[in-house]
């Protein structure tokens, strides 16, 4: 149905809006149908809660007006099964309700409403109150996309990252890379959190909410490894941050994978060492002794230690611990793994 020009109701906020009216006496939806459909919103009707949630789903409106009192799936089991779907939690409900009770009243805002008006409908009223809970919805997507195109732009650097949310640990959102990874590493796939990840992040909650950075994870899978880095907490659905620990709030966690071959290419290139000679220092960054080392390489002490010489005159240094201090500095993928 396409939008009349406004008249009665101009307002720029209308553009392009989708209502979606849920309400199962078709004449109480004429009156408010016709206010909409003036003042310039798309107007979509559902006559029960089935039909509700079916179009909710297919056309995702901007907000959802919802009778609270119907048969079948009443309003207030509407409101959670929206909420519910990942697809249709972050759109706005506003119940209409004849129940001016207090308890009818809190149960519309504990199953997911955002507000709620009284029967007999005033038009006015209702677009006055959609009005500020569609800028609040606008503002609160419009972070959510900067935020997705910003993680996404990790995957380009050879970071993944995901979403855990606390209170379940469930994966709620995650980069094409890090899909990949996580079914390579642990043979999980979204919502399903690895559960070492889960044990990982509820056992450091404690250090990342006093804003100090926790012991990294590692996955090992042959010689490559997947580290897992708690970067901070980025809100709950309603794009704000919990203040209570354990009750809301996802994290952000980014993920690289590495292996010794990149750290061995890393340290190469850093110090313009011989493959040889960056496999010495790898290991002496280790902590590794020469003849420790030698039977690792297959080679003598003595040959280790000529490497090692080397090694001292391109780094500029005398000791072996100086050598191992200026590679961990130098190369990050040596850093000690949590």
């Amino acid at each position: 149905m396409n939008p009349r020009p406004r008249t009665e109701h101009p307002t720029t906020l209308s553009d392009a809006l989708v209502v979606l009216i849920v309400d199962d006496v078709p004449d109480n939806v004429a009156p408010l149908h016709d206010a909409l459909d003036e003042a310039g919103y798309t107007v979509l009707v559902a006559l029960d809660g089935e039909a509700a949630i079916r179009r909710a789903t297919q056309a995702l409106p901007d907000v959802v007006l919802l009778d609270a009192v119907m048969p079948g799936l009443d309003g207030f089991e509407v409101a959670r099964r929206l909420k519910a779907q990942p697809a249709t939690a972050h759109i706005p409900i506003i119940f209409m309700t004849g129940l001016t009770e207090t308890e009818h009243l809190v149960a519309a805002l504990d199953a997911g409403g955002a507000d709620y008006v009284t029967k007999p409908i005033k038009p006015r009223e209702v677009m006055a109150r959609m009005g500020v809970h569609l800028r609040t919805a606008r503002h609160v997507r419009q972070g959510a996309v900067e935020r997705s195109q910003a993680r996404n732009a990790l995957d380009a650097f050879g970071y993944a990252t995901i979403t855990v949310r606390e209170r379940d640990g469930r994966l709620m959102w995650q980069t094409p890379l890090a899909r990949d990874l996580l079914q390579r590493y642990c043979g999980t796939e979204a919502p399903q959190t690895p559960p070492a990840v889960v044990q990982w992040l509820r056992r450091h909650l404690g250090e990342a909410q006093a804003q100090r950075e926790p012991p990294r994870l590692t996955l090992e899978n042959g010689p490559r490894r997947l580290t897992f880095r708690l970067h901070q907490q980025v809100g709950d659905q309603d794009g704000e941050a919990s203040e209570t620990p354990g009750e809301g709030g996802d994290w952000l966690i980014v993920m690289q994978e590495t292996s010794d071959a990149s750290v061995l290419e890393a340290m190469a290139q850093a110090f313009a060492l011989t493959a040889r000679e960056a496999e010495v220092l790898y290991w002496v960054a280790k902590g590794k002794i020469n003849r420790d080392i030698g039977d690792i390489l297959g080679s003598s002490p003595a040959t280790v230690k000529k490497h090692l010489e080397r090694i001292y005159a391109k780094l500029g240094v005398e000791t072996r611990t100086a050598a191992a201090a200026m590679a961990i500095n130098r190369v990050p993928l040596l850093q000690p793994r949590g």
